[in-house]
């Protein structure tokens, strides 16, 4: 396996028995390309394996040439917005030439095979999976509730990067909903989680709307403290357009009812509206509405433990591994 990006002294070092790593993290990035050329290529020489699988479309092209050099099949790995447009000639080619294309949701796969002609039988679905051993249901941190001042409020939450540039996932439009939700439930609070150079934008906007009272930012939170952070939730609100959304699976698997939106790769988390809300990602109305329904929790979607359930039969550790056993046998022919 090798890691263009990491070296060995990475925060999360991975380490296995049946695995070889090779970080190739460099200060030029050149440089760091140039390594993984020749170590990718040195090892095609000497042991010339029976698939290779690229991990990202920037590395598409490298692995074609290779793999062809010695009629190794590969599969080229995509995730959401690299692959929603039509890609350079070298990259398309790349994928047209690999095996197989893996992706991560139905969304992804019908933007990526419209933009760049590619028939979709030829993609396969590996969705990206939530730990239910550390997303887990428990109650409000009392440190956290003083933190934010949120005692007695009902707490709507989105993490999400807050950049101007990623302004598909839906804060401004959350924050536009507010003034509505509070009029049905005037102790609402919007816990908004990440940072960006958006947030300025952001914060004038709850200025403007006589809300700022009720939209907290809370700026970075380490990945070892969101789970601490979804149990502050009454309900986790990010109406997006995604390529999938970790997030959602995330706030599932702490019993948090979810709301995202209705055209894009979220479908799949939520499993086409029936374990969340779907709503038009850029209608405040709509949210407001959903956000209100959500916080009556009349609706089955409100059940944490039905929710968490519901959400890791699917898309949980043991699922990721069935599936990727049976493609990772499929590529090796067997």
């Amino acid at each position: 396996m090798f890691l263009l990006r990491d070296s060995p002294n990475c925060e999360n070092p991975l380490d296995t028995y049946s695995l070889k790593f090779h970080y190739l993290e460099t200060r030029l990035p050149l440089l760091g390309r140039l390594r993984l050329a020749v170590a990718l290529g040195w090892c095609l020489w000497r042991r010339c394996p029976s698939h290779v699988y690229c991990g990202h479309i920037k590395l598409a092209p490298l692995t074609q040439l290779l793999c062809q050099w010695r009629g190794v099949p590969y599969t080229v790995l995509t995730y959401g917005k690299e692959v929603w447009y039509r890609l350079p000639n070298r990259e398309h080619s790349a994928l047209a030439a690999a095996t197989e294309i893996w992706t991560i949701s139905r969304y992804s796969r019908d933007r990526l095979c419209a933009a760049n002609d590619l028939d979709t039988q030829k993609v396969q679905m590996l969705p990206c999976v939530v730990d239910g051993d550390v997303f887990t249901p428990g109650s409000k941190s009392p440190e956290l509730i003083a933190r934010y001042s949120i005692a007695g409020a009902k707490v709507l939450m989105t993490v999400a990067r807050l950049w101007s540039g990623d302004i598909y996932k839906g804060v401004d439009v959350t924050i536009r909903a507010i003034p509505a939700i509070a009029k049905v439930f005037p102790n609402v609070k919007y816990l908004v989680i990440g940072r960006g150079d958006d947030q300025p934008r952001l914060a004038q906007l709850a200025k403007d709307l006589e809300v700022s009272d009720r939209v907290i930012f809370a700026g970075f939170v380490p990945t070892a403290d969101l789970v601490e952070h979804y149990r502050l939730a009454d309900a986790y609100i990010m109406p997006s357009q995604e390529g999938f959304g970790i997030v959602y699976l995330e706030a599932m698997a702490c019993g948090k009812p979810v709301l995202g939106g209705d055209a894009d790769g979220s479908a799949d988390p939520l499993q086409d509206g029936h374990i969340g809300w779907q709503v038009p990602h850029r209608d405040p109305e709509a949210v407001a509405s959903a956000c209100i329904e959500i916080l009556k929790g009349d609706d089955q979607r409100c059940n944490g433990q039905w929710l968490r359930e519901q959400s890791l039969t699917r898309f949980g550790k043991e699922a990721l591994t069935r599936q990727l056993k049976q493609f990772l046998n499929r590529g090796n022919g067997e």
